[in-house]
């Protein structure tokens, strides 16, 4: 019988086979990770795209509500009781002076479980204080009410106020009834939302907590800050129109910007209606720099409540893009420089360098909101100073 042997050959890549298969695979990789990371860019735009919407609908229930009148927390004629934040006080002695009930009312937060577990109690901004055992003691807290300000123009919030403060309960009910809720949040504002889902009381998430507000632990030396929201609205837009007047030469009514404190209805908040170019005008946008970010923390500030890290302003950069609502309902994202552009564009054409589209005039000067914190060289304060408030606008046509 003749024996047959088999022989089995074995396949194997050689070395070259190999390299080819791994330079494919890093040919592949380079291609894909940059479409990756552009399609999660584009996700996270929607999503503020969509949140900006949503909220825009809630304006519109509150102003159905409220006969057209936009979001504010001051009383209309809080200025004829004094020509400061000293006039919150005077409104309490005018209406009683003896109890809460006659207190100016102040932000509410909501009603939440103190230390995350604790008793179900209201957290508000009260313009009078309570003591320890949560009993009225009438004294006056003037930081505090300087929250219900659009905008404060001095005092130890100066620069903050109520456009800040877009999640508060009296604008919340209008939305799903939660100080922290996802669609105040936009999802690029990482540190900030890294704040909601991990350092309520025992690392709680915000998010999830059941009560309309959720407890934070204090901040040593100031008390409990909450997480702002992402997005904040136009405070210009928030004063009557006469406190950003322009300074027009040729119109005695046009006198430039005025104290709202030294006119009685400066605080007065105008109606939708009122706006002249809704197609123009910006009504909610993205506070912090999140679109072409470059850098996360800004120097500039001495600590904050997001693990010691301030983001820069939406102003703070030529590259920054705010996804930005108008008063026609429309969302889109504004550059920093185009909005650089067209107020250079209107002081030359009213030859008028103090006639821009955002006022020099005010109470912060040149500096604007804060422009001196800049990344580079970028000078704006589109939106939040805006000339002639709502009936003013922030971009211009080409």
């Amino acid at each position: 019988m003749k024996n047959t042997r088999r022989t089995l050959c074995r396949s194997a890549f050689t070395v070259i086979e190999l390299l080819v298969v791994v330079s494919i695979i890093a040919l592949l990789v380079s291609i894909l990770l940059p479409a990756i990371g552009k399609a999660r860019e584009q996700a996270h735009l929607t999503r503020s795209v969509a949140n900006l919407r949503n909220l825009a609908a809630a304006h519109q229930s509150y102003a159905a509500a409220w006969a057209d009148r936009q979001f504010t927390l001051v009383n209309d004629n809080i200025a004829s009781y004094g020509g400061s934040i000293s006039a919150f006080h005077n409104y309490y002695l005018a209406n009683g002076g003896t109890s809460e009930e006659h207190c100016h009312e102040g932000p509410i937060l909501g009603w939440g479980y103190l230390d995350h577990t604790g008793p179900y109690r209201l957290f508000i901004y009260r313009t009078h204080e309570t003591n320890d055992n949560e009993e009225f003691d009438g004294n006056f807290n003037s930081a505090n009410a300087s929250l219900n300000l659009p905008i404060a123009f001095n005092g130890v919030v100066r620069h903050f106020g109520s456009f800040r403060l877009i999640n508060v309960q009296q604008f919340h009910r209008y939305v799903s009834g939660k100080f922290y809720d996802p669609v105040y949040y936009a999802p690029k504002d990482v540190m900030v939302l890294d704040t909601v889902n991990g350092e309520g009381f025992g690392g709680s998430n915000c998010f999830d907590d059941p009560g309309e507000y959720c407890d934070r632990p204090d901040v040593a030396g100031i008390g409990e800050i909450p997480a702002w929201s992402s997005y904040c609205l136009s405070p210009a837009a928030m004063f009557a129109p006469q406190v950003f007047a322009r300074d027009d030469p040729d119109d005695s009514s046009y006198n430039g910007w005025r104290d709202p404190w030294s006119m009685p209805g400066g605080f007065r908040s105008p109606s939708f209606s009122q706006c002249l170019f809704p197609s123009l005008k910006t009504h909610m946008l993205e506070h912090h720099w999140l679109q072409n970010v470059k850098v996360d923390c800004n120097p500039g500030f001495d600590g904050s409540i997001y693990a010691g890290c301030e983001p820069y302003y939406f102003n703070h950069a030529s590259t920054s893009a705010p996804v930005t609502l108008f008063y026609d309902g429309h969302v889109g994202t504004v550059g920093t420089r185009d909005a650089v552009a067209a107020d250079g564009r209107m002081r030359t054409q009213t030859g008028n360098d103090d006639w821009g589209l955002w006022s020099r005039d005010s109470a912060f000067g040149l500096d604007g909101y804060l422009s001196s914190y800049g990344y580079d060289n970028v000078n704006t304060s589109f939106h939040i100073l805006t000339t002639d408030g709502i009936r003013g606008r922030d971009v211009v046509t080409n």
